[in-house]
């Protein structure tokens, strides 16, 4: 396997970036999801590692060489499609075998990688039969295994599960790290799920507007947004972010309800020009502890069971305007239209400065 080094890699279609410049070193054996909407140049960037795609500048290499401008036969890297690809008038064990019989490799080679992959992927009773009889879980596996016999230096997967219902896409999504951790194969996946991307990957590139907006472990994403976009796009539902006004030692929050800033983050506060001392309190729905005291006061606008747990969705107007999101123990449930008065956890709050939406940093 190898390394796999991006230098300010950009891809522009006239006057317009599909691909704002990026840096980016994924390492040997490692796992990293490219994160975002549709159109945000995920897949764009995907294509041009593979070269499937042009690069308007920058340099691509890959185990130290670089193949910036070398066709995508010549890079040594194994593309998994969304629609399979598979050949509807070959069967699974032709399919398979077709990238190392196109390199005229021996046929007993051939058996044998074959019959390898297909083991790894659970697929050896499907070998005889044609991809038109296949389940959907079933035709990606084997578009896996095809793309595994060939023992790339990179596999390349753009958005593999997405044409696969939901009970599918968990069980392809535990097969696909499996195979990750067995082969220690450098990975870069394609998703604009971020349930995806925080169950599988080892980083997440996440991208909106042809641009790179942050870099790092689920972990970090996740508890650390760079800014109001990351915030808002990780997470089930996003991180909750409230525009309050900060008086030096409060956020004062609609509906009269006045957030007392923690010290350890007041200096960073008062150090940030903030726009009319505007500022962003944003806190994740597990965030919110319940309490007949607590400081915030809102409205119950809405109530979900999710089985394991509530998601009391709080109005502070009233309205749907401001909505936040918390997350209850299991039995807890409140009707509409009630007060109910909470805290949110000083360790994971975060805050933002509303003109230049990054992250307030302490």
């Amino acid at each position: 396997m190898a390394t796999i080094q991006l230098r300010q890699i950009e891809k522009k279609f006239g006057e317009v970036y599909a691909v704002k410049p990026v840096d980016l070193t994924i390492d040997d054996g490692e796992f990293v999801v490219l994160l975002g909407p549709s159109g945000c140049g995920k897949t764009t960037t995907l294509r041009m590692i593979a070269g499937l795609e042009t690069v308007s500048g920058g340099t691509i290499t890959i185990g130290g060489q670089d193949v910036t401008h070398l066709r995508g036969r010549e890079r040594d890297i194994a593309f998994v499609f969304q629609l399979f690809a598979l050949y509807p008038h070959l069967s699974v064990y032709e399919n398979i075998a077709f990238p190392l019989k196109s390199q005229n490799m021996p046929s007993a080679e051939v058996e044998q990688r074959v019959r390898t992959s297909a083991r790894m992927l659970q697929i050896e009773r499907l070998l005889p039969l044609r991809p038109g009889s296949l389940s959907g879980g079933d035709r990606q596996r084997v578009a896996l295994a095809r793309a595994l016999v060939r023992r790339p230096a990179a596999f390349l997967m753009d958005e593999p599960l997405g044409a696969l219902d939901a009970e599918f896409r968990e069980t392809m999504r535990a097969e696909i790290k499996r195979l990750h951790l067995n082969q220690g194969a450098t990975t870069i996946y394609v998703t604009h799920d971020q349930i995806e991307a925080m169950a599988m990957s080892d980083r997440v590139v996440v991208m909106s507007n042809a641009q790179v907006q942050q870099i790092g472990t689920p972990g970090e994403v996740y508890t650390n947004p760079a800014n109001l976009f990351v915030a808002r796009f990780i997470g089930s539902p996003g991180m909750n972010l409230v525009a309050g006004r900060y008086d030096g030692t409060h956020v004062m929050l609609p509906g009269d309800n006045r957030f007392a800033v923690p010290a350890t983050w007041r200096a960073a506060l008062d150090r940030t020009d903030l726009p009319d001392n505007e500022v962003v309190l944003g806190f994740r729905p597990e965030a919110a502890v319940f309490a007949p005291n607590g400081p915030l006061q809102a409205m119950v606008y809405a109530d979900d069971m999710h089985g394991a747990y509530s998601m009391l969705h709080l109005s502070f107007s009233g309205t749907a305007d401001q909505i936040v999101h918390t997350r209850a123990e299991r039995g807890v449930s409140a009707p509409i239209g009630a007060p109910v008065r909470f805290d949110v956890q000083p360790d994971l709050i975060r805050f933002f400065n509303p003109r230049t939406e990054q992250a307030i940093s302490r």
